[in-house]
């Protein structure tokens, strides 16, 4: 079956005001050096380079009142999450090109808000190493890029938690988080309380990639919006070594592919993010290739040999 996909907007977000390390703002460049709008474009997908965002630079200071860089990271997400909503409005697909994982909450807020416009199911895959369910009150660093998740449910600063006009923008039913294997003691308790649904690396160990997908996209239909949130420090880091928080023990390139292959199935992805590359960490640039490998198979490439 040939599968046809909306245009697609690449939306470069090149800021890591809310991660511990730098280089997460050379993101967007590594994930276009690596030919991502070539890749698609040879898929036959309709794709427009809306270049960079501009934004506050990184003052990289301590935390204030439990949040670094608060004002920064707000900025950044309403910018984006008014970028991403004008591509939704135009009937296209946007890619944010990150940057750090902060800025899921601008994205995520911008296709909320559309759904509520337009009556649509959001669904949300959490592709990380982390459930990103901190608050200030469990993290001492105040990296934002660890609460994106726990803003988007209504646990954080107002001025991110109601940045679409509605607050929460979301539900945790809404979310599965897939290849979590990093969680802090008291964040695991928030994700308990609130019933974030998780399959963790044991999880995905016990019964596979495949049976993990199958029950993470059960009841995706056709009112659903299915957005994509991948973490690139959700793959392992023997393939991905470019991210600034490596976990060891995630999926391997197989897992990967068929996790994107799966997803691509559906038919139903309306918006991804790309985030946490940080190519001053990498090797040759071969994180940000992989990266686009797997987004390619997002969009419809497979390996698949029979009928």
């Amino acid at each position: 079956m040939v599968r046809t996909f909306p245009p697609v907007s690449l939306i470069g977000v090149p800021t890591d005001v809310g991660a511990g390390h730098r280089g997460a703002s050379l993101g967007p460049e590594a994930l276009r050096i690596a030919g991502l709008a070539e890749a698609l474009t040879g898929r036959g997908v309709d794709v427009r380079d809306c270049g960079n965002l501009a934004g506050p630079a990184n003052p990289w200071q301590s935390p204030v009142d439990g949040y670094r860089h608060l004002q920064q990271v707000v900025d950044w997400n309403a910018a984006l999450m008014e970028a991403s909503l004008g591509e939704l409005r135009a009937g296209r697909l946007p890619v944010m090109l990150g940057g750090d994982h902060c800025l899921a909450i601008g994205s995520i807020a911008a296709v909320a808000r559309h759904c509520r416009e337009t009556g649509k199911d959001l669904r949300v895959l959490w592709l990380d190493a982390h459930s990103d369910f901190n608050t200030s009150a469990v993290t001492p660093s105040g990296n934002v890029h660890g609460m994106p998740v726990a803003c988007l449910c209504g646990l954080g600063p107002d001025a991110l938690t109601g940045l679409g006009g509605e607050a929460p923008a979301m539900h945790p039913r809404q979310f599965r988080q897939i290849g979590i294997r990093s969680v802090d003691p008291e964040e695991k308790r928030l994700v308990k309380r609130h019933g974030l649904d998780i399959y963790d690396m044991r999880y995905i160990d016990e019964i596979g990639m495949k049976r993990v997908m199958e029950q993470a996209l059960e009841g995706v239909g056709a009112d659903t919006h299915l957005h994509v949130s991948f973490d690139v420090d959700f793959l392992d880091p023997g393939i991905a070594p470019g991210v600034g928080t490596t976990v060891p023990g995630g999926p391997n390139y197989r897992e990967a592919q068929l996790a994107m292959e799966m997803i691509a199935d559906t038919g139903r992805m309306g918006s991804l993010d790309i985030v946490e590359l940080n190519p001053v960490l990498d090797d040759h640039n071969m994180t940000a290739e992989l990266a686009v490998d797997l987004v390619e198979s997002l969009f419809g490439k497979s390996t698949l040999m029979r009928d």
